[in-house]
């Protein structure tokens, strides 16, 4: 079939075809470019997290993370902070919403000191709900 116009017993007619190669590549393209940005997307603090045999608890809202890496970095989020940073951060939080849980996400391997600190500093803010994130422990049969 060609591009110009039908010709049906002497009628002229116009070729009514969707041409589908130009959609295709559009996509294709849209596809490649989801690909290698979706990767880029999840970024964060690759902590390792201690186990506990603790059930999970129920959560109504998003909760801000704070992580603590295993050489004692920081991370609000996913800004990285030192704890005077930090401290500033949560009280600009605080004044907004004291009712805001506060998730601790710590390397096992982190010095106690640091938890500690970075838990008095959300306590001295103002958060009254601090919590631990931690894995469950793996059942051994």
């Amino acid at each position: 079939m060609g591009m110009g116009p039908i010709k049906q017993k002497g009628k002229r007619g116009v070729l009514s075809d969707i041409n589908v190669t130009p959609l295709v590549d559009v996509m294709l393209v849209l596809l490649i470019i989801f690909m290698v940005t979706a990767p880029m997307m999840t970024q964060g603090v690759d902590v390792n997290l201690p186990e506990t045999t603790a059930k999970p608890l129920r959560q109504d809202e998003n909760p801000v993370i704070i992580s603590i890496d295993q050489d004692g970095g920081i991370a609000l989020g996913k800004i990285k902070a030192d704890a005077k940073l930090l401290k500033q951060e949560l009280e600009k939080l605080a004044l907004m919403d004291k009712d805001k849980t506060i998730l601790l996400k710590a390397d096992k391997n982190v010095p106690y000191g640091i938890v500690a600190q970075v838990m008095a500093d959300v306590k001295d803010v103002g958060f009254n709900k601090l919590g631990m994130v931690t894995l469950p422990v793996e059942q051994k049969r």
